[in-house]
This record gives C-alpha cells, structure tokens and sequence, in this order.
C-alpha cells in the first residue's frame, strides 16, 4: 500500500511483559503520517530512555496531538490463558489485534515480540491484508510512532503498579531482577499468592521450593 501524508499510523508496543508482578500493558498511538514530526519536537523517543516524570509529561503531550489506546491485561488474566495453553506471545498479539481492529490504521509498525519477525508479520497481516505491516525488533528505538506507544503503555504501567502498591506496599518494580520485588514475594505465607502476582511464572516456583 502506497502511504500518503494522509495515511493513518500507528506505533504498537508494551510494558511489563516479563514482570511477576502488576499487569501487561499494551499502548497504541495513531497519528496521521504528516503529524509524526511532531513527535519528535515534544521529545519522543523509547521509553526505556526517559525517567518515570519525563515519560509522563511527554505522554501528556502525546495525547493532545495523537489518538491512543491501552489494553491491561491483569495477572491474574496472564495466569488463566497461560493455564489454558494460551502463551504469552499470542497473549499480547490478542491485545494487538484489539487495538489494531478499533484503529483501523493504513500502517501499523510494532516492535516484534516473536524471534522471527516474518512469522509474527505475518499473523499481524492477517488482520487485515491491506494494510502496510512493519514488525521488528528493537523498533521502539528505530520509528518514533512506536517510541510514541512505548511510553503510553508504560507510564499506564506505571500508573497501575502505584495502584498496587497502595494496597499492598512495596512491591518494587514487579521485575524478577528487582530485589525488593523478590523479597516481596518471599514474604507471602503459606504461599497466598494475591491475584496481582503472575503465579504462572517461574520465579514464583522458585520462591515456592525454597520455602517448603
């Protein structure tokens, strides 16, 4: 397909996709192809490069001059398809496919969350086949319509997670990395997990065995 200034992108990405802890965040941002300069006058660029106060005023900034959505997908929902075979790749490509379907853009470019970016192409494809599909990896990095999306789904997480610790503490940052998300989780009796806790992970078997 042909893209014109006309032409309506969107920028695809995630947040808290390997977290133990808090929900999978999904952000989509959709912008006409002439706007996207934009972007990068405001000071867009991948989440990961930004400190929570500046991804949340740019993400403010977004807003204003883009169309967005964000799909969470709580813990405890991880748990209940990964338990019904249903991975995390086709998890997210769920929440994908939503976004892209309420969108409806001319292109959609998501950083890729298969090892193979022509497999995970080619699924995108499918939702619609006249649509211009770009999946890559690292793509957060690379077009600033995905940079865009990436901090609209983790200033979302972030949001969520501040959610979780007011009712249940410190949680740290949810990671597996992150020792005081670890030392959260051993502090769980008879391992009651909450549903904020992807109990599915590996992590939580882990901390099961070494306090049996």
């Amino acid at each position: 397909m042909i893209l014109d200034d006309e032409s309506q992108i969107l920028g695809i990405d995630e947040a808290g996709r390997g977290s133990v802890i808090g929900p999978l965040v999904i952000g989509g941002v959709l912008m006409k192809k002439k706007k996207i300069r934009f972007l990068n006058r405001i000071g867009v660029k991948d989440s990961k490069q930004l400190n929570m106060k500046k991804r949340t005023i740019i993400s403010r900034k977004i807003k204003k001059i883009a169309q967005f959505k964000t799909i969470i997908i709580p813990a405890h929902t991880i748990d209940e398809k990964r338990n019904n075979d249903i991975n995390l790749n086709e998890i997210e490509t769920e929440g994908m496919e939503e976004i892209i379907k309420i969108m409806k853009p001319n292109a959609c470019y998501i950083d890729c969350i298969d090892v193979r970016e022509n497999r995970f192409h080619d699924k995108i494809q499918k939702i619609n086949p006249n649509m211009t599909v770009v999946t890559e990896h690292k793509a957060d990095e690379t077009y600033e319509i995905v940079s865009a999306a990436s901090i609209i789904a983790k200033v979302e997480r972030d949001k969520q997670l501040e959610i979780i610790r007011q009712e249940y503490g410190s949680v740290g940052s949810g990671y597996p990395s992150d020792k005081n998300t670890i030392n959260y989780l051993k502090t769980i009796k008879n391992n009651q997990f909450p549903p904020i806790i992807r109990k599915t992970w590996k992590t939580i078997e882990n901390i099961t065995k070494s306090t049996e």
